[in-house]
């Protein structure tokens, strides 16, 4: 095998829903956040706060007011979080971006990844190992049998268009997958996704990508939530996770 190319194992578990629960066990492997938009609204000005410089600035180049808002409510939840897991408050959370945008701790603490979606969004913290969660609501206005092509391999395709009715939440459940296993990767973005493949079960894949080559791990295990009958969430860590404990992030007035 070229040294521009090497295998990559894609464990998938099929799709299941997830229930917000009560306080999390010590046995949680990663521990999720889900949040609607509105749910964090009243809270806006007091998230903005605990933001830094560089995250108010951000902000500031939202042309509309709704990204903006989300922007600092997924941003300022996130602090929350991280600040609550490593002792400090929110504002002291020293945060750094990898060489593709992914942001770290850097002096050390669990692996976080935060996605949103136009009306929602969640956090993840694990321990040492990387990891990438992605949510998408499932009203997305979206052609899926338009673009599918462009993003999914062939089998990928059939799997949505043999769906029926369900086949747009096909096309987000295998959409939400692979951009979880490439922030989890760090990379980010993949110019093809055709060599990403993502359905129910293990795929061995060969990928050229060059950046994904040299940074990916060997391996990735992803599993597919659905959170009530409005979101998908997918989460992605290099080695085997247990189920997370999701929580409905809520802050006190």
């Amino acid at each position: 095998m070229s040294v521009r190319e090497r295998e990559l194992i894609v464990h998938c578990a099929p799709l299941r829903a997830l229930q917000p629960v009560p306080p999390l066990t010590a046995s949680a492997q990663v521990r999720l956040w889900y949040a609607p938009v509105n749910d964090l609204q009243p809270h806006l000005h007091r998230l903005e706060a605990v933001l830094d410089d560089e995250e108010r600035q951000r902000a500031d180049r939202f042309r509309f007011a709704p990204d903006r808002e989300r922007f600092i409510a997924g941003h300022g939840l996130l602090r929350m979080l991280l600040g609550g897991a490593l002792g400090l408050a929110p504002e002291e959370v020293r945060l750094a971006r990898g060489p593709h945008g992914k942001p770290f701790l850097p002096d050390g603490g669990p692996s976080f990844n935060l996605s949103d979606t136009k009306d929602a969004l969640v956090v993840a913290i694990g321990g040492a190992d990387e990891l990438g969660v992605d949510i998408e609501t499932v009203e997305r206005r979206t052609d899926h049998e338009l673009v599918a092509g462009h993003y999914f391999t062939p089998d990928e395709v059939a799997h949505i268009e043999a769906g029926g009715a369900e086949g747009k939440r096909r096309f987000l459940t295998l959409w939400t997958r692979k951009e979880a296993v490439l922030k989890a990767s760090g990379v980010g973005i993949m110019d093809d996704l055709h060599a990403l493949r993502v359905l129910d079960g293990e795929q061995v894949l060969t990928i050229r990508h060059e950046v994904f080559v040299r940074e990916a791990a060997p391996a990735y295990h992803v599993s597919s939530f659905g959170v009530g009958a409005t979101h998908l969430i997918a989460l992605a860590t290099p080695r085997p996770h247990g189920p997370p404990a999701l929580h409905r992030a809520q802050l006190a007035l």
